[in-house]
């Protein structure tokens, strides 16, 4: 087999139109109470800008420091998490499409760590949110709680 080699620090990157208006998808990461019915299960406060936050997912038994550095009202949420000795960065867009359509975008950089390393947690942080936005299309357009983020790894 060939060696492969990165020619540089990968990107987590996962998408997807929500047909709802920037503003309420926007808000369903901003505001804990409807996060939590489609991604983490509490939080200890709201994306603000400066927020030093911590969410927890108790189905796994894990939690993560969280680091508000920017949010733009409607449009962009930026924040670190992880280990703060390698922090990695989350930026969440919110672009309108129409008036009752906005595509999402979120993408993680700063991994570190070998190219194996670097790999699997980028596989795993495209997986995660995915599954995230699919569950979040299906509270804001159905009504729907998917509980996908807990089923995503089952005990």
């Amino acid at each position: 087999m060939q060696k492969l080699h990165l020619t540089q620090a990968p990107a987590a990157y996962a998408c997807m139109i929500v047909r709802r208006s920037a503003e309420e998808v926007f808000q369903a990461f901003a505001d804990p109470a409807v996060t939590r019915r489609f991604w983490y299960s509490k939080s200890s406060g709201p994306m603000v800008a400066r927020a030093e936050l911590r969410w927890e997912w108790e189905t796994y038994g894990a939690s993560v420091e969280v680091r508000v550095k920017e949010v733009q009202e409607g449009r962009l949420i930026r924040f670190e998490w992880g280990n703060y000795e390698q922090p990695t960065t989350v930026e969440l867009r919110f672009t309108t499409r129409t008036e009752n359509a906005t595509f999402v975008e979120i993408t993680e950089t700063g991994f570190q760590g070998s190219g194996d390393d670097a790999v699997r947690w980028v596989n795993d942080t495209v997986g995660g949110f995915s599954t995230a936005l699919c569950a979040m299309k299906a509270l804001l357009e159905y009504g729907i709680e998917l509980n996908a983020v807990p089923d995503h790894h089952p005990a």
